[in-house]
């Protein structure tokens, strides 16, 4: 723990803080692509880094000390956020097989493409829901993610090849049977 440690630790520590933080902190930005969590990341493999410093100070090489506890941050926040977004689906699935008989058969497959929206990268993830769910166009939602409509079209192209390929061939065939039998009259 932190108060355990001698003040000539805790100001060797404090210096290698200072010098090296803003390098954690590129390389947190990295792993995670956000600022905040790139930040949060930082303070906590610090944090550890300060609980671990009699060992840490001690290694052959301080710097790739370091850079495991920030993995190690890294992928424990990732696995975290894993379970938690498994968690809600397990959740949303049970309710959605509950409303699922109330709302008739497209239920079914709503829930199989939030599914696979899910799976995707967050800022496919954002381009999809910008582009199709909330109906922006190339331009406005590249104004929303601060990229280039080029940006924005391919990032597109590749977020509905991935959902394809998750989804399965035969989804948009059954999308557009159920579609055209609405659509229909029956017995003709």
């Amino acid at each position: 723990m932190i108060g355990r440690h001698t003040p000539e630790e805790l100001a060797d520590f404090a210096e290698f803080a200072r010098v090296r933080q803003r390098h954690l902190m590129r390389t947190a930005y990295l792993l995670c692509g956000d600022k905040q969590t790139a930040q949060d990341l930082t303070q906590t493999a610090l944090l550890n880094l300060c609980r671990a410093w009699h060992r840490a100070r001690r290694a052959d090489d301080v710097d790739a000390y370091a850079h495991r506890v920030l993995i190690n941050a890294y992928l424990n926040a990732q696995r975290k956020a894993h379970r938690e977004r498994k968690a809600l689906w397990d959740k949303a699935w049970e309710a959605g097989f509950e409303q699922a008989s109330d709302e008739g058969p497209g239920a079914d497959l709503r829930l199989s493409l939030l599914a696979a929206l899910d799976r995707l990268p967050p800022k496919s993830r954002a381009v999809i829901v910008l582009r199709y769910w909330e109906d922006l166009s190339v331009e406005a939602t590249a104004a929303a993610l601060g990229c280039s409509p080029g940006n924005v079209k391919s990032q597109s192209s590749r977020a509905l090849a991935k959902l394809r390929a998750l989804l399965g061939d035969g989804f948009g065939t059954l999308e557009s049977e159920r579609m055209e039998s609405m659509e229909t009259p029956h017995g003709n």
